[in-house]
């Protein structure tokens, strides 16, 4: 196992330098330029060393030199942790990052647990009791949470009980660490949004795999040996049945560190989604790349971590 996690912390970095480029490049073919929104916010001075006022603000940005210096100066700076500053506001983008991430792990965090705390016993419920109303219920609601666009939620909530009762989520950002109360409240209905989302996949997934493992063998055994029905589906079933489930958890855990980028602007969430729509907008392309770098390297960890719980949750797996 040792050697097999080191070998995959080897191989992330040639893909880490790949995603690096395609980010640092993908930003440039953003609609709308960069020079062209500054200059219009500029009045033009007449002191600029004899250049025009789009000549000065490329220069002073450091947009002047080919495309490919401009990447090994960022690269450099990545190596070392310094994913550079804004253009526009000369703030170090680390540190706006580091800031934002609680928020973004915060609203990820009770997004996943709701999820979890839905999917999985409505999951396995509907398959100990197969083709009975309950199960119907529950892949009703699970088909449900996947058709319904959590965005279409979170305008409902802003919007009608604002329109109805005069009253509607508070909007304004309290840190955990200054009012509890008031940041559970705050996080709890776009979580909840976010949790039954993603729920229904994870739903759906659980149905299927405990049904699979509930067919083999070694589980009607159990049952002839005059187990109870508790210990068969948490001790023997459930454990295996998970292994599938865990991947599709895998792949909902990134949202932890990029949170949402609709559920954060909806609710004014001051988060990493926020942080990137705001740079996007802006053309800030430092930011997006940073953002971007930040995300690709979660997935990849993330990715090698779903491995490693494989193996606890299958002692057959071994790998090589």
């Amino acid at each position: 196992m040792s050697t097999y996690i080191a070998r995959r912390l080897v191989l992330i970095i040639p893909t880490l330098l790949l995603v690096t480029i395609i980010v640092f490049l993908t930003v440039r073919f953003v609609p709308g330029s960069l020079i062209d929104i500054m200059t219009s916010q500029m009045a033009p001075e007449s002191d600029l060393g004899g250049k025009t006022v789009a000549e000065y603000i490329k220069h002073v940005l450091g947009l002047d030199v080919p495309v490919h210096v401009q990447y090994a100066r960022w690269l450099s700076g990545v190596v070392r942790g310094d994913l550079g500053r804004s253009l526009w506001t000369d703030r170090s983008i680390t540190r706006e990052i580091v800031n934002r991430i609680p928020i973004s792990l915060e609203l990820g965090i009770m997004a996943i647990i709701t999820s979890l705390l839905i999917a999985i016993p409505i999951g396995i419920y509907s398959a100990i009791r197969q083709d009975t109303s309950g199960d119907y219920i529950g892949r009703s609601f699970a088909i449900l949470c996947i058709a319904v666009p959590g965005f279409w939620l979170g305008t409902i909530v802003m919007v009608f009980p604002a329109v109805w009762w005069g009253w509607s989520p508070p909007v304004e950002y309290t840190p955990i660490t200054k009012d509890f109360g008031d940041n559970f409240i705050q996080f709890i209905i776009p979580s909840v949004i976010m949790g039954m989302v993603m729920s229904g996949t994870t739903m759906r997934m659980s149905r299927t795999m405990m049904l699979e493992v509930l067919r083999q063998d070694y589980i009607k055994t159990a049952w002839s040996k005059g187990l109870k029905e508790r210990a068969i589906v948490v001790r023997h079933a459930m454990k295996n049945a998970m292994i599938p489930v865990v991947t599709i958890i895998g792949l909902q855990i990134p949202v932890l560190i990029g949170g949402s980028v609709i559920m954060e602007q909806i609710f004014n969430l001051p988060g990493i989604g926020r942080l990137m729509i705001e740079a996007l907008n802006q053309r800030d392309y430092p930011v997006i790349s940073g953002v971007n770098v930040v995300m690709g390297t979660a997935v990849l960890v993330v990715n090698l971590l779903v491995d490693i719980v494989y193996a606890y949750l299958d002692p057959r797996i071994s790998y090589r």
